[in-house]
């Protein structure tokens, strides 16, 4: 049987995860699953460049966000689900990384550039967070990196450390490619892209009532105030969730272009449509919550395994470097 090829991806642990983690990437590595050999990591230490000061709920979000990669179609069986710093190896790789790469090629991810300026962050780790990203990937020797475009630099700059290293020792790493995934536009209910830190989010785990509750809050077209008025759907937040829910979008549309379909309706159905999709993960959920040892189980079994495959890696490096 020939050999699957390695996928890496992951996560830093937020806690309870939201539709837009949901449909932008666990929907995806659900699938990917069954067809590559997945490691997917909840990267912790990758959190501690902005979220230092306070760590004490740490193992605590480690924990919602196992019961939504399981909750969601991970299967511990079919993939490798563990803790980044679980795996010394990925801090390992990375220091020995972090001596051959010229700073100027870490300063020029776009990424750093951004938040560096959006989030004042200047650490020393924080500046190495594209490498760490480098010996997470490289580490397993991942093929392919599912990512959306705005990340393709960060797979960019691991095929030039893999290159870098091969051409100064000998050919240990392969060349990573990106896995472009189309996602769809999730947008929270403030019309912003979904995300915690704005606290427009619906979560996994929001009872079906929360989740209509926030999308009757939810922004439309301003130029339709009420029923009768005809709509934009194609700027109106809503019709972007209604085309992942609604499996009559094209109506929807109609609809409310002719001023047939109201807001409030349309919001009303979304939210029927987005529960019942949701009804068997977040019933695997509620399993899940009662079986904290297991979580516990699958994160110590996934780190054994990553370790081991680490463990050959780091073999292979030290003897290239002659540290061993």
């Amino acid at each position: 049987m020939a050999k699957k090829e390695v996928i890496l991806s992951g996560m830093q642990p937020t806690g309870k995860l939201h539709l837009g983690n949901y449909e932008g990437a666990l929907k995806n590595w659900v699938r990917l699953q069954h067809e590559y050999d997945c490691f997917y990591c909840i990267v912790d230490w990758h959190s501690l460049t902005s979220d230092y000061e306070d760590t004490s709920d740490l193992q605590e979000r480690i924990k919602e966000m196992t019961i939504d990669y399981l909750a969601a179609g991970l299967d511990p069986e079919r993939c490798t689900i563990f803790v980044q710093s679980d795996v010394k190896e990925h801090a390992e790789l990375h220091l020995l990384f972090s001596m051959i790469i010229p700073t100027p090629w870490l300063e020029r991810v776009p990424s750093y550039k951004e938040k560096k300026e959006e989030l004042g962050l200047d650490s020393y780790g924080f500046l190495g967070y594209p490498l760490l990203q480098a010996a997470d990937i490289l580490i397993y020797k991942a093929n392919y990196v599912p990512v959306g475009k705005d990340q393709a630099p960060h797979v960019e700059l691991t095929r030039e450390v893999a290159r870098r290293f091969n051409n100064l020792y000998a050919e240990v790493f392969p060349e990573p490619q990106e896995l472009l995934t189309t996602f769809p536009v999730v947008p929270g209910v403030d019309g912003r892209k979904m995300s915690k830190s704005y606290n427009n989010d619906i979560c996994l785990a929001d009872s079906p009532e929360l989740t209509a509750s926030k999308l009757k809050k939810m922004f439309t077209d301003p130029q339709k105030l009420r029923k009768g008025d005809p709509g934009r759907p194609d700027i109106c937040p809503v019709y972007d969730l209604v085309q992942i829910y609604n499996p009559d979008y094209e109506e929807v549309c109609r609809r409310c272009k002719t001023g047939e379909l109201g807001c409030v309706e349309d919001k009303t159905n979304l939210a029927k449509f987005m529960n019942a999709a949701l009804a068997p993960v977040r019933e695997k959920r509620r399993e899940l919550e009662a079986k904290p040892d297991y979580i516990e189980e699958v994160l110590k079994n996934g780190a054994g395994r990553a370790r081991k495959r680490a463990a050959e890696t780091m073999r292979e490096v030290k003897e290239a470097m002659h540290l061993r």
